[in-house]
């Protein structure tokens, strides 16, 4: 059994939020990776695209989530799964949001007009 604890060194602020790493291969995770984001009211992340299936679960607040031209508005006790490939944006609703993210190891991202593949920091 591992425990991990959520740190400032796995912890990683970006222009829509934070996303603080949890499991991972860096903690011992060898098959998901799982981090909690936190966004402040009506911030947007980046459209992109996720070349692994992501499960997004909303602890508070809501999230607006929109895959191609279909948006749902998703909230605590509700889960979205989100496939790999789908370009998508995440925006958060007029509250503070939070949620746990989980994913399959070794993910990696592009945004659209950008071939360069990244990966994501807090799932490594």
């Amino acid at each position: 059994m591992i425990v991990v604890t959520e740190s400032e060194n796995r912890t990683i602020r970006t222009a829509s939020g934070i996303a603080a790493g949890l499991a991972a291969p860096s903690q011992g995770s060898g098959e998901l990776a799982t981090w909690r984001v936190r966004m402040t009211p009506d911030a947007a992340g980046p459209v992109h695209e996720i070349d692994r299936e992501q499960v997004w679960m909303p602890l508070s607040g809501t999230f607006s989530v929109t895959v191609a031209d279909d948006t749902q508005v998703i909230g605590a006790g509700q889960a979205v799964i989100l496939p790999a490939g789908a370009v998508r944006q995440i925006r958060a609703g007029a509250e503070p949001a939070e949620a746990l993210v989980c994913m399959a190891i070794g993910g990696t991202a592009t945004v659209p007009g950008n071939p360069e593949r990244r990966e994501l920091p807090w799932a490594r």
